[in-house]
Formats: C-alpha cells, sequence, structure tokens
C-alpha cells in the first residue's frame, strides 16, 4: 500500500506568530502534528521539540525495524518516543524561565500496509474520510470534553462554550504523560487527515467533509490549501495546521496475533 502525504501550516489571520509544528517522513510513513502553549516563542519551542524528536527518534527505529515488527512493538517504540519527548520538553521549560510552563498537544501517525497507529495528546485531531463519510478518530482531551461525556453541556452547546481551549493532557508539562493509541483499518481511497485547533475550531466537522470531498479528485495539495483558505474566511482566530495522507493500492490484513490493542474504524 502507498501513501501520499501532504502538510501545510499557516499563522491564521490573529496571532503574529506560528505555534503549530508539522514533521512528516515520507521514507517510512510518519506524521507528527504539535499545537503548541507558552508565553512568548514558548510554545512554538515545544511544537517543535516534539516534531523534530519524534520524527528523528521514530523514524530512526522504523528503518531499522524495517517491516519485522508487530505493531504491539510499533506502539511500544512510540510510546517510548513521545515519552522522551515529553521529558527533553518538561526538562527544557525547567531548566530556562523563558520556557516556563511551556507544552504542546499532540498527534502522531504511524501507517502501515492496510493500518493506521494513530497516538494523540490534547485536543489536536484526527479524521478520516471515507466513502464520502468524515470520521474523527481521536477524542480530544479537553475540559470541554470531559463536559460532554459527563452529560453537562451537549455537542451543541459546546460549540459556544467559553473553555474550547482547556485541555486536560499536554506534552511537557508534567514529567510523565499517557498517549492515547488506537489501530485502525486502511482502506484503498482513505483520506486521512491530522489537524490543529485552528482548523477544527474555526470549522465544523461538517464543513471540513465538505472541502475535503469538494477537491477529492484533486491532489492533497488543493484540498490542503483549501482547508486552510477556509479556516481562515471563517475568522482565522488562531494557527492552522494540516497533515493530509491519501492511502491508495491493494493490501492483506495483518494476522489477528499482531493486535493486541484495541482495533478501530474496521470490522471484525
Amino acid at each position: 500500500m502507498d501513501f501520499e502525504f501532504y502538510s501545510q501550516t499557516d499563522t491564521g489571520r490573529v496571532r503574529s506568530n506560528n505555534e503549530d509544528a508539522i514533521a512528516v517522513d515520507e521514507s517510512c510513513a510518519i506524521a507528527v502534528l504539535a499545537d503548541g502553549m507558552g508565553g512568548y516563542a514558548a510554545g512554538e519551542v515545544a511544537s517543535g521539540m516534539a516534531c523534530d524528536f519524534i520524527r528523528a527518534e521514530l523514524g530512526r527505529w522504523l528503518h531499522e525495524a524495517a517491516t519485522n515488527a508487530s505493531d504491539g512493538d510499533v506502539k511500544r517504540a512510540m510510546d517510548i518516543c513521545v515519552d522522551n519527548a515529553n521529558r527533553a520538553i518538561f526538562g527544557a521549560a525547567n531548566s530556562n524561565p523563558t520556557y516556563a510552563g511551556m507544552g504542546t498537544t499532540l498527534v502522531l501517525g504511524v501507517f502501515r500496509s492496510g493500518r493506521l497507529l494513530m497516538g494523540h495528546i490534547g485536543d489536536s485531531r484526527g479524521y478520516r474520510l471515507r466513502d464520502g463519510q468524515l470520521q474523527q478518530i481521536t477524542k480530544d482531551h479537553s475540559l470541554l470534553q470531559e463536559q460532554i461525556d459527563a452529560g453537562i453541556l451537549t455537542p451543541e452547546q459546546a460549540l459556544y462554550s467559553a473553555n474550547k481551549n482547556l485541555v486536560t493532557r499536554a506534552l511537557g508539562v508534567e514529567d510523565l504523560v499517557l498517549m492515547e493509541t488506537h489501530l485502525h483499518d486502511i482502506q484503498s481511497g482513505d483520506v486521512y487527515l491530522m489537524c490543529s485547533d485552528g482548523l477544527s475550531d474555526m470549522l465544523l466537522d461538517g464543513q471540513i467533509s465538505h472541502v475535503m470531498q469538494t477537491h477529492a479528485s484533486a491532489g492533497l495539495p488543493e484540498m490542503g490549501a483549501a482547508l486552510v483558505a477556509a479556516a481562515n474566511e471563517a475568522g482565522g482566530r488562531d494557527n492552522i495546521a494540516v497533515v493530509l495522507v491519501r492511502a491508495q493500492g491493494a493490501h492483506e490484513l495483518a494476522p489477528r496475533s499482531w493486535w493486541p490493542f484495541k482495533r478501530l474504524g474496521g470490522a471484525g
């Protein structure tokens, strides 16, 4: 199975600096997206450290492991690389007063033949467009999501909440952090979107789906540029980051013994 990648960041219409970061390694089919937080340039430092560190360390491991690694092995490698990145960011924040309190969200995708391991921390998201249907495949680690889960707010009420940007989990804020990871089946023709809240806060899921489907027959650069433009047209109140990945070609599903944790997004 082959994967086509496209990534883009944009400062938006309100912010003067860009705290979103992206790193893609097409040779081993990994993508990393981070949305930094912190005063001055600290958010940029945190997101940049996360993307660069994870791409380099996980990419090196994947190149050495080749195709012999099971999905369980890859998940463990993802966890180790994210833990190391977390400690590096946390250490920098505690050793340099300029970086005090910095942290970042994270979405990390490892694309394999017929399956995707996607991990995330915070409220940056992953989506899948399949057969004309867009589905969010990550669940925000945020106060707002906890209020929805508890029945305090409906999803409709949440659209107008003042607590949209309060995350309950972030990379680099504490010495330990838990990345939530799930395994998804991939079908040929799937398009995967990883994005910061600069996109998802500006556009409803239906609007994101409309833009993606309108440009589905075009290349990923056109689709990505259209998503960024739509977020800016809606106000562009935050930095915008998008990664698009299109899957093409046939695949064979991995043996069940390779799936030691929960599978999502496929039958069986």
